[in-house]
């Protein structure tokens, strides 16, 4: 079997891929562009691949592809209706980053919550000088004990960051999905908007999550609340967000995506990193160490359960 991995550079170094324990011929390539799938694809059994788009028209040109590994939980990138069809295998990868995710939004929601990105910031311009005392207090500093944390999806990653909140003594609220009633255990979609001080986003990105967060929603919530994004960037109207951020609409953001990666210089979180109360990372929540291996070694689990002819983690 040929095996191609289209954009090997998106799994960090640090992670060790072995290979496959079958009879294969292993081709992989630091990225691809849409223009040479196709014709990189052409005698490939199994293609590996995280962010590259492969698309029904593509998915037609290759009648010899057996299975798509995905080297990630999600598949926007993968016209999963194309595959049923073409009777192409698709698998993904889960739970690698159940510790890494969570303890990444709890960071931001802490380093929020005290401000700690604008104190560094005021103090390498001389702030602490300036003030001529011990201490100053230009920006508030809040105890997450008693704030109510609101989940948006309820998967494995947001339970865990439940556990962690209400071990800080935070409260837990979780929302149904946007237009439905909620069930015991939940409450409105509306109703969390409202009440949470920190909100979370743990759901896919689909047709209907799509800029599930827009400028009408951000009206809903306190004035003071946080807003964390460690799911996907298209689940926030990101011009929404920045117009909620120059307006203080909302106390604070903390992002992990963006919708297009990279972000272009000009896309609204690139301009809202001007405020001292938005914090932006590059799409790292799930990237410790321990992750990566994780990661790494189960995509390989994948491919070989799929030759000895087990279906493990498929999506298709």
């Amino acid at each position: 079997m040929k095996i191609v991995f289209l954009d090997q550079k998106t799994l960090p170094h640090q992670a060790h891929l072995r290979r496959p324990n079958f009879v294969h011929q292993w081709q992989a390539y630091d990225d691809t562009s849409p223009e040479q799938v196709v014709q990189r694809l052409t005698d490939a059994d199994i293609v590996l691949v995280n962010k590259v788009s492969l698309t029904a028209d593509m998915l037609a040109q290759l009648p010899k592809l057996k299975l798509i590994a995905l080297a990630a939980t999600g598949s926007d990138n993968v016209d999963l209706d194309a595959c049923q069809q073409a009777d192409i295998a698709v698998c993904n990868v889960r739970n690698y980053s159940k510790s890494s995710v969570p303890e990444h939004a709890l960071s931001l929601i802490m380093a929020l919550n005290r401000n700690l990105h604008a104190y560094r910031y005021s103090i390498t311009q001389g702030r602490w000088q300036q003030s001529g005392q011990f201490c100053y207090f230009d920006y508030p500093i809040r105890d997450l004990a008693s704030q109510t944390l609101g989940l948006i999806g309820y998967g494995t990653i947001a339970k865990d960051l439940e556990k962690m909140a209400q071990a800080l003594g935070m409260k837990v609220l979780v929302a149904a999905r946007k237009g439905q009633i909620a069930t015991a255990g939940r409450v409105s979609f509306e109703t969390l908007l409202e009440q949470a001080d920190v909100i979370s986003l743990h759901c896919p990105l689909n047709i209907q999550t799509r800029h599930l967060i827009g400028e009408a929603e951000f009206k809903l919530m306190k004035d003071d609340a946080l807003l964390i994004n460690v799911g996907r960037g298209g689940l926030v109207d990101e011009t929404a967000l920045l117009r909620a951020l120059a307006q203080q609409i909302i106390g604070g953001a903390g992002f992990d995506v963006v919708t297009d990666e990279p972000p272009a210089v000009d896309n609204p979180l690139m301009q809202a990193l001007a405020y001292p109360n938005f914090i932006l990372t590059p799409h790292v929540a799930w990237a410790s160490l321990a992750s990566m291996q994780r990661l790494a070694s189960q995509l390989i689990d994948n491919i070989e359960a799929f030759v000895a002819g087990k279906a493990q983690n498929r999506l298709v």
